[in-house]
């Protein structure tokens, strides 16, 4: 049956997440199963215009709730005497940032704490005993010259400050403060930098995060509708109905929804625009069910049309779902600075403003400044000498410490401070405002979108494995020819041979795996961001990355042991060929591994590179076959038994001349490895 949203007639009443069906004949439509055509065709329909369509949708939306009493959650934010301080080194001179420097301040500071010895450390004050409220359902702008305290203050109000800062102050979401629920799954901090997985396309990347955050308190909300409007005998409109449905319980019409209204674009390595970039970084997150947004900078480099049509999505998301939204911006257009309410005006830690964005000129008024239209006031001596324009009196220059002592005395502070006087009413607070648990949905199911994610990924990847599969063959087919067992014999001489493709077979497969340097370094960013906001435990982001790694070591150390076992000239028992096998193998999960850990510990590609050769090269090094164990100093013999490998070498050369054939010989004491030959004939 062919199905047109157009004609579909209403049949809802018990908010069960299905619809009814058209004008062949009523059919029961589950909205969780519709497919990726119907819910184009649904999108479309509803939003044909995206400017005026989607006003229209919010706005139907939000008198269907009011029509029947139903409350969306909110959230007030307020802070009272915040400061953050952070401590830093006093430098005399500009010394430069080698290694040797760097060395110093790691090593000193801690010794000069100890012993009780003074430190050439200094206290710098970010934000300075600041006061304020957030109020949902408006939208809030935040402004200020760079390195006044804007990102740091919004990092404090959603709790995603460094742990090395000091905070003081109090921050309460609808009365509680920070520490009585879990502030990163009720609000989110949206950077300026758009940390997204390359290889992933936007809908992967939305839907991705639409998985982690789940659904909220849509699909309850939504059956209390349906109750209301069934004893009410209300008939709501079919479309709205099937959109509040699918959106509000399932997690894919919710992305087609946010892609329709915000996002243009394909695949991101195939290198979308800036404002695509911008828009999948703020998107990410509205997806979800988190309507409490601390947004920082989110129009840099962008035009000034593609900068106003994002905050005025915003501006209809706020006013019409009551959400509590406090962005930053650099330099906004006048039309866009006219999309938001409230203004927040900081300079050097301080505010100098905060109120309603008519009022912010009156307020310079009567500090003497008058600012030309389509320009900002700014704080810089040589811009207020331009905009002084009481001639009464002498101009001189104003301070921000003078501008917040203005404001201080202002009517406006005064209200801000009868209002934070009185404490919120918890019992006003909706039951789904704030989130108690860290994660929104259940560990299983984060674990099956991680899983599926780097299912995904290794698909676009498969050049990469196909490649490293290449190359391993390669090298084999190499190896063979060098250790051919017709040139070989079963004596003292050819035992250091064996030995040597041994080793030689340990390394390649070791540095087979340098790739994963490449590939952990590039998915930090992206891992780091999606980690604070709660979309995963870092095992969830681990445990896939391991399990998916294994069948591409079990398979190449199972060609290189193919290939190489019997060419070579190994002992022929077949339970020693698998033995050598599972010891390959072995070897090269722990490597990827230890590259991986690598990776996440450097966080930057040189100096991954720089530390994984230093451990390959010692590791090798030190394992026995390159310098025996016994020539080694005895202060440096304990490196011989941290070396993994080492165990692999011994193993494997155990799994070989323990074979009953060199049992025969008596060559073990000719061998390269002496220290090897004491412990495998013990």
């Amino acid at each position: 049956m062919e199905r047109v949203y157009g004609e579909m007639q209403c049949s809802t009443d018990k908010g069960d997440g299905t619809v009814a069906g058209f004008d062949r004949g009523v059919e029961v439509v589950d909205i969780k199963k519709l497919s990726a055509e119907e819910r184009h065709v649904l999108i479309e329909k509803l939003i044909k215009n995206i400017e005026k369509d989607n006003l229209q949708l919010l706005h139907k939306t939000r008198k269907r709730l009011d029509r029947v009493g139903v409350k969306l959650p909110t959230v007030e934010v307020r802070y009272r005497n915040l400061s953050v301080e952070a401590e830093c080194d006093v430098v005399h001179g500009k010394p430069l940032p080698t290694l040797w420097n760097c060395l110093l301040s790691v090593l000193c500071y801690p010794a000069l704490r100890l012993f009780g010895f003074k430190t050439h450390r200094a206290k710098i004050s970010i934000i300075n005993n600041v006061s304020g409220i957030i109020k949902p359902g408006r939208m809030n702008l935040l402004l200020g010259p760079p390195g006044c305290g804007k990102t740091s203050l919004l990092k404090a109000l959603s709790a995603n400050l460094n742990g090395s800062l000091k905070v003081s102050g109090e921050v309460s979401y609808n009365g509680y403060k920070l520490e009585e629920f879990v502030p990163q799954r009720t609000s989110a901090y949206i950077s300026q930098d758009d940390l997204h997985i390359p290889e992933l396309t936007v809908r992967e990347t939305l839907d991705f995060s639409a998985r982690c955050q789940g659904l909220g308190n849509g699909q309850e909300l939504m059956m209390e509708v349906s109750r209301r409007e069934k004893e009410a005998g209300i008939v709501p409109d079919p479309d709205i109905d099937a959109y509040m449905k699918a959106t509000w319980e399932s997690r894919t019409l919710q992305t087609d929804y946010i892609l329709k209204v915000n996002f243009v674009g394909d695949a991101l390595q195939r290198g979308i625009s800036g404002g695509q970039k911008k828009r999948v970084t703020t998107g990410e997150i509205i997806v979800g069910p988190i309507k409490t947004l601390f947004m920082d900078e989110i129009t840099n480099g962008l035009d000034s049309s593609t900068a106003f049509q994002i905050v005025s999505c915003l501006q209809q998301l706020v006013h019409i779902t009551d959400a509590t939204l406090l962005v930053a911006l650099l330099q906004p257009s006048p039309e866009t600075f006219e999309l938001f309410d409230d203004i927040i005006l900081m300079a050097e830690g301080k505010i100098l403003y905060h109120g309603p964005r008519d009022a912010v000129v009156e307020f310079f008024e009567s500090c003497g400044f008058r600012c030309p239209q389509r320009k900002e006031i700014v704080l810089s001596k040589k811009d207020q000498a331009q905009y002084w324009y009481n001639t009464e009196l002498p101009y001189s220059y104003i301070s921000a410490d003078v501008f917040s002592e203005k404001f201080r005395a202002s009517p406006l502070r005064k209200r801000i401070e009868e209002d934070l006087s009185e404490p919120y009413d918890k019992s006003q607070c909706h039951k789904n405002a704030l989130s108690f648990n860290f994660y929104s949905v259940s560990r299983w199911e984060i674990f099956r979108a991680c899983m599926s994610r780097e299912v995904l990924l290794m698909r676009r990847n498969k050049y990469l494995y196909i490649f490293k599969f290449t190359q391993v063959v390669i090298i084999a087919i190499v190896t063979m020819t060098l250790f051919l067992k017709s040139g070989m014999d079963i004596d003292a001489l050819h035992a250091n041979y064996f030995l040597g493709a041994i080793f030689f077979a340990v390394l390649i497969l070791v540095v087979d795996e340098f790739s994963e340097l490449a590939v952990t370094v590039s998915r930090l960013s992206s891992f780091y961001k999606q980690k604070t906001l709660g979309f995963y435990p870092a095992w969830a982001f681990a445990i896939p990355c391991i399990i998916l790694k294994i069948p591409v070591s079990f398979f190449q150390s199972l060609v290189w042991t193919s290939l190489t076992y019997y060419v070579i000239g190994y002992s022929p028992q077949v339970w020693r060929f698998f033995r050598q096998f599972l010891m390959y193998f072995t070897m090269q999960v722990s490597s990827a591994s230890l590259f991986r850990f690598l990776a996440s510990v450097c966080q930057t590609m040189d100096s991954s590179i720089a530390a994984a050769t230093l451990i390959i090269f010692t590791k090798h090094i030190v394992c026995g076959f390159i310098i025996p164990q016994s020539s080694m100093p005895s202060w440096l013999r304990w490196v011989f038994w941290v070396s993994p490998v080492t165990y692999a070498t011994i193993g494997l050369s155990g799994n070989e001349f323990h074979a009953p054939r060199w049992q025969r010989v008596r060559v073990m004491t000719s061998l390269s490895l002496i220290n090897l030959t004491i412990i495998l004939s013990n």
